[in-house]
């Protein structure tokens, strides 16, 4: 997919941030260890060589100015539209994509989604998803966590809870594991999301198995309190 092209492909990185939270007010500038939220996203991006722009999508003027001042984009502010407790991700992402083609005659390859909301995610991850597509021609990359529970659902119709996977009772390592997205990063070709209307083909994806404690997702006040901590144990993280 990215081998054998004389043109090198064009990767850009894309970090959604909204202005309001209501969680935690401001958060995506709110300060975490030295620097604002947005920041951690955008220094990881910037330094790969691989990836060609960084931008930052929001509705936000303060936050624009934030990410400015770390070095990504704001070649756009979000319409309101587009920047409400329900908006989905991919008409962001499309937003951006869009713009940079009917404005600049920028017509991006592949577009790594990043959310401030996963500062710990390791830029050797990011790396490594950009591999990914490059060996194993996958159309779009994820960032998984294997499951090997044992799980429940409950039936409304029999009134009670019923297994749901696996159905026979064996130990736990016969488990065949399961693999659940962790929010960390998700990476597609231009095809999958302009024109497929996706953020990720199911039909060709590749997936970056990751530890439990790789990935903190900052959505309440108890999130942001333990990412303080885990920044005080381990300052070299990164």
């Amino acid at each position: 997919m990215m081998e054998g092209n004389n043109e090198r492909e064009k990767i850009v990185a894309i970090i959604p941030a909204r202005g309001g939270s209501n969680s935690i007010p401001k958060k995506n500038i709110k300060i975490l260890g030295d620097k604002p939220l947005i920041a951690y996203p955008i220094e990881s991006a910037r330094s790969i060589e691989d990836i060609d722009r960084v931008i930052v999508s929001t509705d936000s003027e303060e936050i624009a100015k934030v990410a400015r001042k770390y070095g990504a984009e704001t070649p756009i502010i979000r319409p309101t539209k587009l920047a409400e407790d329900e908006t989905p991700t991919l008409p962001v992402l499309q937003h951006v994509v869009k713009y940079l083609e009917e404005t600049e005659n920028y017509k991006a390859d592949f577009i790594i989604l990043l959310y401030p909301t996963a500062p710990f995610l390791k830029k050797e991850r990011i790396k490594e998803a950009i591999n990914l597509l490059k060996t194993k021609k996958h159309h779009s990359v994820i960032g998984v966590v294997e499951d090997r529970g044992r799980y429940w659902v409950y039936d409304k119709k029999e009134e009670k809870y019923i297994i749901l996977y696996p159905q026979k009772r064996v130990n736990r390592q016969y488990f065949r594991p399961l693999y659940k997205e962790n929010g960390a990063i998700y990476f597609s070709d231009y095809e999958t999301i302009m024109v497929k209307n996706k953020i990720i083909d199911e039909d060709n994806v590749g997936f970056i198995i990751m530890d439990y404690d790789e990935v903190i997702d900052l959505d309440t006040p108890f999130d942001w309190e333990n990412a303080k901590e885990r920044l005080k144990k381990n300052e070299n993280w990164k």
